[in-house]
């Protein structure tokens, strides 16, 4: 009973953890609470208080879905968090419903379920959740959005798409406006997207680098081998990653190549960014050659970060 009284005053539900305690031995209810994450009001009564840690009234179930999370991490999620089978996850994020209200192509609802914070009261059911984050991200989508698409080109869809590969590209937030102009210049200019992340989905498992052979894998959602962008999210991007794609960057590069720490070079021709390339592969060379021998250290690829 002492730490959830403390934790009830600690939230401002009760005043005092002291005579809350004993209050609840006065009435004999300091025993059978029902432990777990409750959502209460501020100031409650204090025999509410005391009936819902019993009854159990209240209990919440917190699950944070970080941005950049695919449908397959998200639902994972969802089923260990809520305690539902995975096979409801599976069938509520194909609900028909909602793919038609979002205008949404294909078969799920990759890239809009939100990633943010939620509380769900215990007994949620899979359906009603992804719903929840559903519209979740109808509420933070904004109507100067909507007017902005034909400005870049892109109907929704197509800026979630691409929103959702800036989200897995960019390390550094300043960046993001930057890899939108890349991505945006490529295809005005009819170039290949080659974005390692949209392999990496194609491919259904995340890998450290991306090898020759893995731009060989026969999916739409290689941008190796199809022009244009992938047929859909590939992750759910967050509220800036969706500015960025929205508002990008006024710049002329369509090359970049990633550093081991974070940050990209960008470049506007070839010549430059094979030079670029050259400096990053020395660079990831010299990180590589300082990790220690064993069968844990990766091999170094013949393709990855340095390549574009």
């Amino acid at each position: 009973m002492r730490t959830a009284s403390d934790s009830l005053a600690r939230a401002g539900v009760v005043r005092s953890a002291t005579m809350f305690r004993i209050y609840a031995s006065i009435r004999r209810s300091d025993r059978g609470i029902k432990a777990g994450t409750y959502l209460l009001r501020r100031n409650s009564g204090w025999g509410d208080v005391v009936d819902a840690l019993r009854a159990g009234k209240g209990l919440v179930r917190i699950v944070t879905i970080p941005e950049g999370f695919s449908i397959g991490q998200i639902s994972a999620a969802l089923a260990a968090r809520l305690e539902i089978p995975p096979e409801s996850v599976a069938a509520a994020v194909r609900d028909t419903a909602a793919l038609r209200r979002l205008d949404v192509p294909t078969p799920t609802l990759e890239g809009y379920l939100f990633p943010d914070t939620y509380l769900f009261p215990e007994g949620t059911t899979a359906r009603t959740a992804v719903e929840t984050m559903v519209r979740r991200y109808e509420q933070v989508w904004r109507p100067e959005w909507t007017a902005r698409l034909d400005s870049v080109s892109l109907n929704r869809h197509g800026i979630m798409t691409l929103a959702s590969i800036i989200e897995k590209e960019a390390r550094l937030a300043e960046e993001r406006p930057v890899i939108a102009a890349v991505y945006l210049n490529r295809l005005r200019d009819g170039m290949l997207l080659q974005a390692d992340p949209t392999v990496q989905y194609a491919l259904g498992k995340h890998v450290a680098r991306v090898f020759y052979k893995d731009l060989e894998v026969a999916s739409p959602y290689n941008t190796y081998r199809n022009r244009g962008l992938p047929p859909g999210p590939i992750a759910s991007p967050g509220r800036p990653s969706i500015e960025a794609a929205l508002y990008p960057a006024n710049v002329p590069y369509v090359y970049f190549v990633a550093l081991p720490d974070g940050h990209h070079e960008f470049r506007r021709d070839l010549a430059s960014h094979t030079r670029a390339r050259t400096e990053a592969r020395r660079a990831w060379d010299s990180v590589e050659a300082t990790r220690p021998p064993g069968p844990a250290t990766p091999a170094r690829p013949t393709a990855g970060r340095p390549r574009r």
